[in-house]
């Protein structure tokens, strides 16, 4: 194996490790590494035996096979080998009637707060997400209560409001706590996403409170408009310059993210001193990129992005209030990723901005006479 390759795969190792520990949120990193680590090597054994076995002939038995088939989804992989769900072969949910599960003024507000930062929710516009808010409906669980049950069919995704719920996955017999989620968060989308048997079991360490997204609405309504999402976009993010030296995974896990935002012709994306949220990318149209001079506080035109160009990411790197104003001209749109999946999804990318940065801030000296205060 070339150093490229070796390479790669630490990459992936890490990759899957990292994201298990943001889903999981272990208290012990090491002994939490050792279970996903070992879980990662048995199912590459497992995978390797398969092979050899099949080479010779040999024929499994009927528990050898549902024991191979449990050992393809584990709460420590970063992907699930089962067959996933294909929304496009899927017709039969488009016909069924919206779920409506009425809800009181003070349930509506709870809820909505729940779900301003569920990840899965960014890409819906305002009618799908509407429909998703009818649809859910609300659980108050107990100490010691399952929620789901590692092995068991999906049935609900699952949006936290309160409480702690503990991580269970059953290890040589025993059910081994490998984290929990404390007051926040989401649970039960790969069983739906991927059309596989729970797991992990999730119980309630004490008083809480869940809201539930039954399985027919979230594949008609989550699962769908990723996969349309995805197509939408995959050509666009593939010739944005910045993204160029990501992997296609990557590159996918990026789109799974994206939020899009519409402006009319002189409307104001960023102001300039405000705190920053969200990096840009302008899919259509042109933005124009301002900022204040310092004697009569008059805006300064400095630059323009078009389509494939990205804006707002120096703010988010140096961590300071935005440097600039950016205003829409004609009509533009953007897709925009949150500060929490930009640090997360484009650390590969910080050099390439970092140069960027540095090139934007002699641009300044020339306009200006000096450096922006950041």
């Amino acid at each position: 194996m070339g150093s490229s390759e070796t390479l790669a795969g630490l990459q992936e190792l890490l990759h899957g490790y990292t994201v298990e520990v943001l889903r999981c949120r272990p208290t012990d990193l090491v002994e939490f590494a050792v279970q996903h680590f070992t879980r990662v090597l048995e199912k590459q054994r497992n995978e390797q035996g398969s092979t050899k076995s099949a080479k010779k002939g040999v024929t499994f038995d009927a528990k050898e096979e549902e024991d191979e088939e449990e050992q393809d989804v584990t709460v420590g992989e970063s992907f699930v080998c089962a067959e996933a769900y294909n929304p496009d072969e899927d017709e039969e949910e488009d016909e069924e009637p919206r779920v409506v599960h009425p809800k009181t003024d003070e349930q509506r507000r709870r809820l909505q707060d729940s779900c301003r930062d569920i990840l899965l929710f960014k890409s819906l516009d305002d009618e799908q997400f509407s429909e998703v808010l009818e649809a859910m409906f609300e659980v108050l669980v107990k100490p010691q209560e399952h929620i789901i049950d590692q092995g068991d069919d999906g049935d609900n995704f699952y949006v936290i409001e309160k409480g702690v719920y503990e991580i269970f996955v059953k290890t040589d017999g025993a059910d081994v706590c490998v984290g929990k989620y404390d007051n926040k968060g989401s649970f039960g989308e790969l069983a739906l996403m991927y059309n596989t048997p729970r797991a992990a079991t999730i119980m309630a360490a004490m008083d809480g409170a869940l809201w539930g997204l039954d399985r027919a609405t979230f594949h008609r309504l989550i699962v769908k408009n990723n996969a349309k999402k995805r197509r939408t976009y995959e050509a666009f993010i593939e010739s944005v310059p910045l993204l160029a030296s990501l992997e296609l995974p990557e590159r996918m896990k990026i789109v799974d993210v994206l939020g899009a935002r519409v402006y009319k012709d002189g409307e104001r994306v960023i102001s300039q001193g405000e705190k920053a949220d969200c990096f840009y990318m302008v899919e259509s149209g042109e933005v124009r990129i301002t900022i204040k001079n310092k004697q009569d506080s008059v805006e300064v035109e400095v630059a323009r992005c078009t389509r494939g160009e990205y804006f707002g990411e120096l703010a988010l790197v140096t961590n300071k209030p935005r440097a600039a104003s950016v205003y829409a001209v004609g009509a533009t749109k953007c897709l925009v990723i949150d500060v929490q999946a930009f640090e997360r999804l484009l650390g590969p990318c910080m050099d390439i901005m970092k140069r960027n940065i540095s090139q934007y801030e002699d641009q300044l000296v020339a306009l200006l006479g000096s450096r922006a205060k950041q």
